[in-house]
């Protein structure tokens, strides 16, 4: 990526701080209960429930550890993805977004109009997936992304379409408990993934950057979707915004771990119940830095409003109804191109 040129410095008040704070993480939460079915009690899975919302509620951010997937899938994925991004840039970008199907490998997306020291490439969960041809909420015509198959290396597509299995399974599986931490059915989600979810997974490369004061792997924002499932190295360089005190606070690489976080859906959903969570991405100058986010999202038809069990009289409905389809195409059209104005957040869609 060569000399840093402005599109990549920040503001001065988002510039990171590169003296790290010891402090406390996110916490770290033991999914054996409902994985291992030899230890799995009724108790232990209340407990593993109420560990479940209070880490939304507090931190909208938590590990898991013994979660099922496959390590050595995992890992072979981990390598694959390595190998993809060690080639030519010439030959990555035979399989480059392109302006209908925003899929693919791209290297020069924008968070809040300021460029990510990064380079990713995107793979949808169901393809064809169905989106709106536009953001006008007038315009009811579809199109549809479609999957860009590298051919190096020649197992990256099936590995990737196997680990995306695994993730829709761990995804099922923490929407049950997160349902059940807010009080509701455990199935209450499901109606939403059923059919034509949006999902997709992504695979950073973090280059060494000569200029971690200045710039981020990725910016200051917040997930749009349900729950993401992230997969880092053990570089590190994840960062979220402790709700307690604005402060932000690096998430340490728990070996073999899942960091999960609520996204802007559940937000609504729970009527702000559980709050999505401003995090951001630091630069390392010395080393590479390659993680593998799993974004767990609705079929785009989904409209997205205030589940009626978590609102009364008492605590009306926080946001007005948003069509997910919609609210996708408005924020993947700021990553490619500096807009006037901020991309499209929920606050957008809140009753005064």
């Amino acid at each position: 990526m060569g000399e840093v040129d402005t599109a990549f410095i920040q503001d001065p008040e988002h510039r990171p701080k590169l003296s790290s704070i010891q402090v406390e993480g996110i916490p770290i939460i033991d999914l054996s209960p409902i994985t291992n079915q030899t230890v799995s009690d009724l108790s232990s899975i209340e407990s593993l429930v109420k560990e479940i919302g209070s880490a939304c509620k507090e931190w909208g951010f938590f590990q898991v550890i013994n979660h099922g997937v496959s390590l050595t899938l995992r890992q072979r994925l981990e390598n694959a993805s390595r190998m993809f991004f060690a080639q030519t840039l010439e030959k990555k970008k035979k399989v480059s977004r392109d302006e209908i199907s925003l899929i693919g490998y791209y290297d020069t997306e924008l968070t809040k109009n300021v460029r990510d020291w990064k380079e990713v490439f995107d793979f949808l969960a169901k393809d064809p997936t169905f989106i709106p041809a536009s953001s006008d909420e007038h315009d009811d015509r579809l199109i549809q992304w479609t999957n860009a198959s590298p051919d190096y290396p020649s197992n990256f597509r099936d590995l990737i379409e196997e680990y995306i299995e695994e993730m829709e399974k761990l995804s099922f599986k923490l929407m049950e408990l997160i349902a059940l931490s807010l009080g509701l059915e455990a199935k209450r989600f499901e109606e939403f993934f059923m059919k034509d979810q949006t999902s997709f997974i992504r695979f950073n490369h973090y280059p060494p950057c000569p200029y971690p004061h200045l710039a981020l792997g990725v910016g200051r924002h917040k997930d749009g979707g349900a729950l993401t499932i992230l997969a880092q190295d053990e570089v590190g360089g994840l960062e979220v915004k402790r709700k307690a005190d604005q402060e932000w606070v690096p998430v340490k690489p728990t070996p073999d771990a899942y960091i999960i976080n609520v996204g802007d859906i559940i937000q609504v959903w729970s009527n702000d119940l559980y709050e999505s969570v401003e995090h951001r991405v630091m630069v390392n100058s010395e080393k590479e830095r390659f993680s593998i986010p799993f974004f767990f999202n609705p079929a785009q038809d989904t409209e997205v409003k205030p589940l009626e069990e978590m609102t009364n009289e008492e605590n009306p409905s926080k946001y007005r109804a948003y069509k997910w389809g919609k609210f996708l195409v408005h924020r993947k059209g700021s990553n490619f191109k500096k807009q006037n104005e901020d991309n499209i957040q929920i606050y957008h869609y809140k009753i005064p």
